[in-house]
């Protein structure tokens, strides 16, 4: 399985970018989705995930209400779209895999496969 995150750069506070992140190489209803963030001199931590069938969401505190997850099985794609962007938002984001399906893990641990990460830069 492989991840390939895409859709960072650099953005004004206040303003969105939306996150993508294609899946290859088995269908992504194999899989729960989560999206984690890591700053410089900071650990990863967790933002969103969902479940197999998008039924299941979960998100950090620190973005409820500003970021949405959402998903495509059909064209194998992971989405989060980032409102509201804060100069705290800035990041490495990636996406990751969970073989459990129905869970929305937000430990890093519970994830099986991780893409290479994309960076989020939001300028004050």
């Amino acid at each position: 399985v492989q991840l390939q995150a895409s859709g960072g750069g650099l953005v004004q506070a206040g303003g969105s970018l939306r996150l993508s992140c294609a899946v290859s190489g088995r269908t992504l209803s194999s899989y729960a989705m989560g999206w984690f963030r890591q700053a410089p001199g900071k650990e990863r931590e967790f933002v969103a995930a969902i479940s197999w069938s998008g039924f299941r969401r979960n998100y950090a505190y620190s973005v409820n209400g500003r970021f949405t997850i959402s998903r495509d099985n059909a064209k194998n794609t992971v989405s989060l779209q980032m409102n509201s962007l804060k100069p705290e938002d800035t990041a490495v984001y990636y996406c990751a895999a969970d073989r459990s399906r129905e869970m929305v893990a937000n430990i890093p641990g519970s994830y099986d496969y991780w893409g290479q990460g994309t960076q989020v830069t939001v300028s004050s």
